[in-house]
């Protein structure tokens, strides 16, 4: 149920009766949360009406609704400050007309604790906003450019004779409009691919012509995600159109009337899957979901039904059951960490992941499992610390409302899923879940579970060692330090994309400016592998320098969150002093950047001896004379490449 505060109590009776209304409901619709904002905000609560704004988002995909908040959003911005992780600069360009769309986008983002400054170009003006070096698109100068068109930009024939060449110029066309991007803006290009009408005069007999229309989109559409490669950012309305309804994602009547490519009952889902791709390019996503047991990953209650009563395998239940874990299995293999949060008995919690014939999962799957009978808020958090991740990491599944209920009103910053009853539609219900997108796809990626379990089992043998220093000795640390290079660019750049919490600066370079850095003489860019007796963590560590004068300054030093307290920033420091006496450098110079999720590296600078140069409050600049360069650090051996 929905948790209203104190503040809620003892309004006038229409407020009183919407609150009831809501109460009702564990998610209010999205029609009663906007006019429980606009209630609150005609009484001149406008945190409350802010907070019910957002809501809109959660309940449903009503236009009307939405758009009644995006509208009421800006009046309520003028008298209260919104709590937000980061603000960013977006570029809106369209081949048709974004307006409506931009609205939803600001208020989405909101809800995702992200403020836009939009810049948004005119109707179809986005070939000479992009090739015209100074146009408005950069002089805004856009962190995150988005490039919304659609099928009518295409230039494809009814039929082709010369498919072949038909496809490479259009896509010819696309990339060179990349290319001018990235040489004159680091932004990060977002793209949307393009809706193939469900309208064919060939029918089916389009599918066996390569020359039809429709053949020629579906494949162009393909070649622009390969060439996209990791420079741009595909989002796919060919994907969402399908699974919306190709005949209702298009309305005619919009596009004659005000050349609106996507009707209107289609951009709440439109604005979410783009706000989710734009965090997750800025490093804002979604990295562990947490499982209930009972209900949720099997029929029935284990320990009452024991391990043959329970549903799971047989029958129609129990073969969703399976198909369940199934997808889960598919998520944690591209990444997702997976950790279990029950109220059971911890033994008989495990009966079915190492007993039961037909159970998907098991206990090598799940990165952090806790079972007990204390509050399911608490294990949350107990989870996050286990796996050294903040609790707005976290995405919760649980088939008991009041669990849920529970969650959301004690840790808001944990998304919950609401599963439906039918444990048949728990598959598409969390594979329409879209915060969990990700902008690459790596090595990293497929071991994250098994790393991420490791650290959990470090955690525990650290609580066992009788000292620090025994700990870290008995792990068997084995570091590889390495110039950047092709092979691990990708990881690199998600790195740099989306750690917050041991990062110096919290610069965020994207792929472009990386290599540029690369080739740039003046940088030193490198990175640090780590492995110990327990598992192989991977690339957890970047540092970007530059010589400056006499001085080797720090531009991005940032390590994975998987492997802090590990002393790994040490031996990258070791690596620096290193390289900045190789360049000729007389000190090192180390420069702090205070974000609200990077405070444990505060003290980073003056715990290895640097000296405070300045201090401000938006930065701290620390330096280190290389006459004076500390013995490597002993806790890990550091191997050739």
């Amino acid at each position: 149920m929905t948790v209203l505060s104190e503040q809620e109590v003892g309004r006038s009776s229409e407020l009183n009766e919407l609150l009831r209304q809501a109460r009702s409901s564990e998610v209010p619709p999205a029609a009663i949360s906007l006019e429980l904002a606009r209630k609150h905000y005609e009484e001149g609560n406008c945190e409350q009406a802010l907070e019910w704004c957002l809501r809109v988002t959660d309940g449903g995909d009503s236009y009307p609704s939405w758009y009644g908040a995006a509208q009421l959003l800006p009046m309520i911005l003028e008298k209260v400050q919104p709590n937000v992780s980061r603000t960013v600069r977006l570029a809106v360009l369209g081949s048709y007309t974004t307006s409506q769309l931009t609205d939803l986008l600001r208020l989405m983002a909101l809800r995702r604790g992200l403020y836009l400054e939009i810049y948004e170009a005119g109707y179809n003006q986005y070939q000479q906003e992009i090739l015209d070096e100074s146009s408005s698109l950069y002089a805004s100068d856009p962190e995150v450019v988005l490039v919304a068109v659609d099928q009518h930009e295409i230039g494809l024939p009814t039929y082709s004779d010369d498919p072949e060449k038909a496809i490479a110029n259009e896509l010819q066309h696309w990339t060179a409009l990349w290319d001018h991007l990235g040489e004159r803006s680091n932004a990060t290009v977002v793209q949307t691919d393009f809706v193939i009408p469900h309208e064919d005069p060939f029918g089916n007999l389009s599918r066996r012509l390569r020359g039809s229309r429709s053949s020629m989109l579906e494949e162009l559409n393909q070649r622009l995600g390969n060439a996209a490669g990791e420079r741009v950012v595909i989002v796919s309305a060919e994907r969402l159109a399908s699974h919306f309804g190709k005949s209702r994602w298009h309305d005619p009547r919009y596009w004659m009337l005000a050349k609106q490519a996507v009707s209107l009952d289609a951009l709440p889902l439109f604005a979410r899957q783009l706000i989710a791709v734009i965090a997750a390019s800025l490093g804002l996503t979604r990295k562990c979901l947490v499982l209930d047991l009972d209900g949720t990953l099997w029929g029935g209650v284990i320990g009452e039904d024991g391990l043959g009563g329970i549903k799971l395998g047989a029958g129609a239940e129990g073969k969703a059951f399976v198909a369940f874990q199934d997808y889960l299995l598919s998520l944690k293999d591209r990444g997702v960490i997976l950790a279990v949060c029950s109220k059971n008995d911890e033994a008989t919690a495990r009966e079915p992941f190492e007993q039961h014939p037909d159970m998907r999962l098991k206990l090598d799957d799940i990165a952090a499992f806790v079972a007990n009978w204390e509050p399911k808020p608490k294990n949350l958090t107990r989870i996050a610390n286990s796996l050294d991740l903040s609790t707005d990491a976290l995405t919760f599944v649980d088939d008991q409302p009041a669990e849920r209920a529970a969650v959301r009103a004690a840790l808001p910053e944990v998304d919950v899923i609401q599963l439906p009853a039918d444990p048949a539609y728990f598959v598409s219900t969390l594979s329409s879940y879209p915060f969990f997108e990700t902008m690459g796809f790596t090595n990293d990626d497929r071991n994250r579970a098994s790393q991420y379990r490791a650290r959990a089992l470090l955690k525990e043998a650290e609580a066992e060692a009788s000292s620090l220093d025994d700990f870290l000795q008995g792990l068997e640390m084995e570091a590889i330090v390495a110039d950047f290079d092709e092979l691990h660019l990708n990881r690199i750049v998600q790195l740099i994309g989306k750690t917050n919490q041991f990062n110096l600066t919290s610069r965020r370079h994207n792929r472009a400016t990386v290599k540029q850095m690369m080739a740039d003489p003046a940088f030193v860019c490198f990175y640090l592998k780590l492995s110990d007796r327990l598992a192989d963590h991977g690339l957890v560590g970047v540092v970007i320098a530059k010589l400056t004068g006499d001085a080797f300054v720090i531009d991005t030093m940032l390590m994975s969150c998987r492997v802090i307290g590990r002393t790994a920033e040490t031996t990258m420091l070791d690596h620096i002093f290193l390289r900045g006496a190789e360049l000729g450098a007389a000190t090192v110079r180390g420069i702090y950047v205070p974000s609200a999720k990077n405070g444990q590296v505060a003290d980073l600078y003056a715990r290895h001896g640097f000296d405070l140069l300045s201090e401000g409050a938006e930065m701290t600049t620390w330096e280190f004379p290389l006459t004076e360069r500390p013995a490597p650090n002993p806790m890990i051996e550091v191997l050739s490449a």
